[in-house]
């Protein structure tokens, strides 16, 4: 018989220890706070008195409190191994999930959005930001540039990027109505690719990967890597810049309420007579 489980692309368990590792150690936390800001704005432009909500995978407590103050019951439902697979979400229970820099560590995308759209009740919302887009583009063509010159080939690295065209496609998959997606792009400055890295390492974001290579990175290879950054990917000051793309992904449950689309041909006016109605107003 032929297994139709999706690929273990993630190290679940990894990801796990490396995040309560970043976090005894003072877990970076720049960019998850722009997100959880950027959110409770999002949440507060909707013109909604949301009941019962679930935080779904964001590190951190910023979600869960900014639930806590804008909704009547909220609870955080954390990754953990298995968990991705069924989650603890009951069918037509929910008015509100969201999620802060959670689901580009999942294994099944497609499966967990199409469990979210069905534990949302008739015009619940989906709310979720996730790293994606050209996230960490310069540190990816630095060390396969380096990889490919020293090590005769690419190693597994950096997580599979999710981008615009691909979130709006799955949560209209996933049967979302009034789809909506948005990339929010950071770009943040450091002294050399070590400080990136070290940052990387106190957001638990190091490689994860299931097929990642487990032998140690070659000294040489990691130095090459560096000077590549530094010799294509720095300004005038020296610095070098890493980009950080953040893709905003929004749904809502399907109800006989919503707007629907006009069916084609259905139009009282051609586009046509709308521009001449237009001019003829100046």
């Amino acid at each position: 018989m032929t297994s139709t489980s999706p690929p273990k692309v993630f190290d679940l368990a990894l990801l796990k220890k490396r995040q309560t590792r970043a976090a005894k150690a003072g877990a970076e936390t720049f960019l998850l706070d722009r997100v959880v800001e950027d959110l409770s704005e999002r949440l507060h432009a909707v013109v909604r008195d949301f009941r019962n909500a679930v935080d779904l995978g964001s590190p951190g407590h910023g979600v869960s409190d900014v639930l806590a103050a804008s909704v009547k019951q909220s609870r955080h439902v954390d990754w953990s191994v298995g968990e991705q697979e069924a989650l603890p979400l009951e069918a037509n229970s929910l008015d509100l999930v969201v999620s802060a820099l959670g689901l580009q560590f999942v294994n099944d995308l497609p499966g967990v959005l199409a469990q979210i759209r069905r534990a949302l009740q008739p015009d619940g919302y989906f709310l979720a930001a996730t790293v994606g887009g050209d996230t960490l583009t310069e540190l990816r063509q630095s060390f396969a540039e380096a990889e490919v010159a020293l090590d005769g080939g690419l190693s597994p690295r950096v997580i599979p990027m999710l981008d615009l065209r691909d979130a709006g496609a799955l949560l209209q998959r996933a049967g979302f109505a009034l789809p909506v997606t948005d990339v929010d792009r950071v770009t943040v400055r450091y002294d050399n690719m070590f400080g990136l890295m070290r940052d990387l390492r106190r957001m638990g974001a190091t490689n994860m990967l299931a097929d990642r290579r487990r032998t140690p990175l070659r000294r040489a290879t990691l130095l090459r890597a560096a000077e590549i950054y530094a010799q294509r990917f720095s300004d005038a000051d020296g610095r070098i810049r890493a980009t950080f793309d953040i893709v905003w992904m929004a749904g809502w449950s399907p109800d006989a309420s919503q707007p629907k689309p006009l069916k084609p041909g259905s139009a009282k006016m051609s586009l046509e007579e709308a521009v001449k109605k237009a001019g003829a107003r100046k």
